[in-house]
């Protein structure tokens, strides 16, 4: 399970150097695509393939799936760590992010995301404001909070 923020920087060849507490999860080869939200998504290779097919299931027919679809594997691409625990993102991956030096790099229990640090503090200052709203709506078991 991948859990905890960290803060990193890009370099100019688009390298992210990937949390040491991650790497052994994620494997040698792992799998970046376009997440929500305007981040990114990074899932082992086994959890990649879970999802494909729960994608696979979806009913062709609908539009709203068909562009789902289109946009998620449109934009994923197979990464690998170097000898220094980087991967390289490419340009229209970073791109679509808003990564350009600062980077937000969580764990969200089976994937990893990461955002541009300064799109992570918006969703992150809009969301806490929210937290308890949603909670409230959503969880439907005790926390021990």
């Amino acid at each position: 399970m991948f859990m905890g923020e960290f803060h990193h920087t890009i370099d100019t060849k688009g390298r992210l150097i990937i949390p040491h507490k991650f790497r052994d999860d994620l494997g040698d080869n792992f799998v970046a695509t376009k997440g929500l939200d305007n981040c990114l998504f990074i899932y082992p290779r086994e959890e990649w393939r879970q999802l494909e097919q729960k994608l696979k299931s979806l009913p062709f027919t609908r539009a709203d799936a068909r562009a789902f679809v289109r946009f998620f594997f449109s934009g994923a691409t197979e990464c690998e760590l170097d000898k220094q625990g980087r991967i390289l993102l490419p340009a229209n991956l970073r791109e679509y992010a808003k990564l350009e030096k600062d980077v937000v790099v969580l764990g969200v229990s089976s994937r990893v995301e990461i955002w541009s640090r300064e799109e992570w503090e918006k969703y992150s200052s809009r969301a806490e404001a929210t937290y308890e709203e949603i909670a409230e709506k959503i969880v439907d078991f005790d926390l021990g909070l």
